[in-house]
Parts: structure tokens; sequence; C-alpha cells
């Protein structure tokens, strides 16, 4: 799916900047699709999204009336189109609250000087392009606002060593991140809101693309502290090993650089080797999975965490098969799913597309709205797997498999994936 942003001044019009496609949309283009938006605000009525008779999609989102974010999508894939209203609009969201963090909320919601918000709007740039991108498989968290997890083979230890480091560095907040995903956090980190969970942990990937092995930066969290900034230090403890603190004013980089990284992570390089061998799988190797599971996505309602995988690349006797749907193929099927689901069937609640995205979306069927019960599980068949989607309580399970599993064995091997995962991990 190729998708450009357009923000702008929500008042006046005024482009702020585009990112997205290599080749931008004409300045007609967007004028037109900011004055249709204009005129049906004139009219009392608000213009959230729109389809193209070619497919493109079209959505509008304004932010603190200060800010209009406009996202278009064309050529999109097939079996997409159900879920890219859902997906554009979260992804206005998640873009804010980028901005937000970068920027801080002031400087957005009263635009005083449009040529220096243009200029001080660049810093969000290399985020924002991760965002639109969605270039790394396995993070499901900007759709889910769920924090992508990897669960490690020896959480206590690392548990013990990120809560020592934070508060050694003056921090309740602490976060170790192994290829991208939460391996271990402080209980206040876990207590921030689930989409800054999500969007810091988006920052420190587009961090870690650079050369340098630490950083502070000023970040603002777009729930918690919109309008004072905090500092956020990063540490490479090895390639694909990050650690970080929100803190104040104290320590320095440099003192909690030499003096105590080393300190609390030398003596856990074997273990936080353990966990980068986890690798793509995302699970310890105590947990056994069935071999006919492509990939999944399971995620905990209480605490707003999931974990995924695709698998079929991991499994030798499903890496050949030229019928099954390649690895990227594999992730984007799993994000339509779970859109499907959460816009059709199961229960809506934080983890879910919020309401004005369903709303927006108009894909409920109208089968839902005559049941006197919520579903509880779901499946689909399509032309390239089989789809399974489970709901309990406290978990969100949704799983694709090859065509070749019969479909009254689905609900079967879900039970046993989530029993098996659960059970050894306590997630």
């Amino acid at each position: 799916m190729v998708v450009q942003l357009v923000c702008l001044t929500a008042s006046s019009g005024v482009p702020l900047f585009t990112r997205g496609a290599s080749r931008q949309l004409p300045f007609s283009i967007i004028g037109s699709l900011n004055g249709v938006h204009m005129f049906g605000s004139g009219h009392g009525v608000l213009l959230s999204s729109c389809e193209t008779e070619g497919g493109g999609k079209v959505v509008w989102r304004v932010f603190q009336d200060s800010v209009m974010l406009i996202a278009t999508s064309a050529g999109h894939q097939a079996g997409s189109s159900k879920g890219e209203p859902v997906h554009l609009q979260r992804l206005l969201e998640n873009v804010w609250s980028c901005m937000v963090m970068v920027l801080g909320q002031d400087e957005l919601a009263q635009v005083r000087n449009v040529e220096r918000l243009k200029k001080d709007l660049r810093a969000c740039f290399g985020l924002i392009d991760e965002l639109l991108e969605d270039r790394r498989d396995g993070v499901m968290g900007l759709l889910t606002h769920c924090s992508d997890c990897l669960l490690p083979p020896q959480p206590p230890l690392l548990q013990e060593a990120v809560q020592g480091f934070a508060a050694a560095a003056d921090s309740e907040f602490g976060c170790l991140l192994v290829h991208g995903r939460v391996a271990a956090a402080t209980e206040m980190w876990w207590r921030l809101a689930p989409q800054e969970i999500v969007l810091l942990s988006a920052l420190m990937r587009s961090l870690s693309d650079s050369a340098s092995t630490s950083c502070d930066y000023p970040v603002f969290l777009p729930q918690g502290s919109p309008t004072v900034a905090h500092r956020l230090l990063r540490f490479q403890l090895l390639p694909g090993a990050d650690v970080c603190v929100l803190c104040g004013p104290t320590p320095s980089l440099h003192h909690a650089e030499s003096g105590l990284v080393g300190r609390f992570w030398s003596p856990l390089v074997d273990i936080l080797r353990n966990c980068l061998a986890v690798g793509e799988r995302c699970l310890p190797p105590s947990v056994s999975l069935r071999p006919d599971v492509l990939a999944f996505l399971l995620i905990n309602r209480e605490n707003h965490r999931s974990v995924s995988s695709v698998l079929h690349p991991l499994c030798p006797h499903l890496q050949d098969d030229p019928a099954l749907p390649s690895k990227t193929r594999c992730w984007e099927l799993l994000k339509l799913f779970y859109i499907l689901c959460m816009t059709r069937y199961f229960e809506q609640g934080e983890a879910s597309p919020p309401k004005e995205e369903k709303e927006e979306g108009a894909h409920t069927e109208d089968l839902v709205h005559g049941l006197s019960h919520q579903p509880l599980q779901c499946y689909l068949v399509t032309d390239e797997c089989k789809s399974f989607g489970l709901q309990t309580p406290q978990h969100q399970l949704f799983l694709l498999f090859p065509l070749a599993v019969p479909t009254f064995a689905l609900h079967t091997v879900a039970a046993h994936t989530l029993a098996s995962i659960t059970t050894s991990t306590f997630f």
C-alpha cells in the first residue's frame, strides 16, 4: 500500500510538509483535498474519509483545531481495501502523536510562525517515515496500540537489571528492547499510555538505525506530559539490543554510559545474546507450537502487550512450499485479519481501533447487530490461507494456517497455541 501524507494548517490550509511516495502530490490536488474538507465544514458536515473510483482512499483528521493531516493511498493489493480506512485513520493518529512527542503540544496547538514550524517539523521526519513505511516485519503495535514484545528465556534477570539501571539513572522509567521489541521494562514504563509505549519503541528503532551507540533525546509524552519535555537516554548494549530510560536533568549521557551501562549490563552479555537468539520467533525455546501455524498475533487485553511472529520461514517443512504466502505477505494478511475481526466481530477495547475509526470504516456487519451475544471466535478462508480468531476475557489470538489444515481443526490448534504460550510464559 503506497501512502502519502500531507500536513497543513487547519485555519488557512498552508502546507507544512508532505511525506510518503517519492512523487509528491501536486499543489493543486493538495488544495482541492483541503478545499473539499473546508467546504463540508462550512455546511456542518465532517468529511473523514472517501474512496475514489480507482480504489484509492483519502482520510482527513484535524487536531487541536490547528493542524490538518490528510493521508491518501492508491494501488492497494487484493484483499486490502477493507482494512485501509482503519489503517489510515490510525496512521494519522500516530503521526500527530509523533509530532507532539518531538515538538510538544504547545508549539503545534498555537501556530505563531508558519515558516519556523516548517523548519522544526523536519525533526519529526525520521519517525514519521518509520510510521509511513511500516517496513519492519513483526511490528504490529502501530496498528494495535499494544506494545510489541519479545518473551526472553530468563526474564527475572533482565527485569532486575532494567530496574536497577533505571534507579541508578534517577528514573522510574526504563526499558530493554531486543530486535525492536520490549523484552523487559519497569513497572512505571508499563503505566505509560499504550500508544506512548508504542511510539517510544518506534523512536528507539529509528534512533538505533544511526551509527551512534548512545544518544540523549528530548521527548514529550503525548498523553502524560504533552507540554513538558523529558530526556530519553538510549544505549546500544549489543547490535539489536538497546536499553533506554526517561529521566530529568541528571545523569549526564557521559556519566550514564561510562558509569552505569557496564556496571549493570556487562554481567548479562550471555543472557542478552540468548535473547537475540530468540530472533523473529519472539518466544523462548520452552514454548512449543504446532508446525502448521504460519503466523500468530497474541494480545494481552489487560496490560495491552502483544507478541507476534511469522513462523513458516523458520519451519523446514514449510520453507519450500510455493503455495504459501511470502513472509511479508503473511504480515499483511495478519494485519488485515486483525482489522476484520476488530471492526466486525470482537469486542472493542483500547487494543482495538478506536470507535471513530470503526464508524468511519463502516464495515460492521448487520449480522452482528442482530446477535444477542458477543462473538468469541471467527474464521476466514481465502485462496491464500485460512485464518482463525479467538477471544477470551484476557487474550485475543489471531492465527494464519496453510490451506491444507482442515477447517474443523482450526479451533483445536488455536486453543493449543494459546495454552502453550500462556502456560510457559505467563503472558
